[in-house]
């Protein structure tokens, strides 16, 4: 069991450069069992691309979620003021 959900959706604009750039991030578990981080990123707007990595324990989901959303953090990404990513 996921001990607490794992879930963020940050985004990277710049009217300048015409970046508009989504990246959302969530650890939850498959219908096998298996623990699984999911990532999707891309241009706001769009669906985008999607990889998923599966886990033995959460412990090392969790220690990629956390560096994925630092590096992210540290290349400008920041949480919207909208609130939550649109599912898709």
């Amino acid at each position: 069991m996921i001990t607490q959900p794992y879930r963020i959706y940050i985004e990277r604009t710049d009217r300048q450069k015409n970046m508009a750039r989504f990246y959302a991030l969530a650890i939850e578990r498959t219908l096998f069992g298996e623990i699984c981080l999911r990532r999707r990123w891309g241009r706001i707007g769009t669906q985008g691309q999607e990889l998923a990595h599966y886990f033995v324990n959460e412990k090392e989901a969790v220690a990629l979620f956390l560096d994925l959303t630092r590096r992210k953090r540290n290349r400008g990404y920041s949480p919207t003021k909208r609130g939550s990513a649109p599912r898709h």
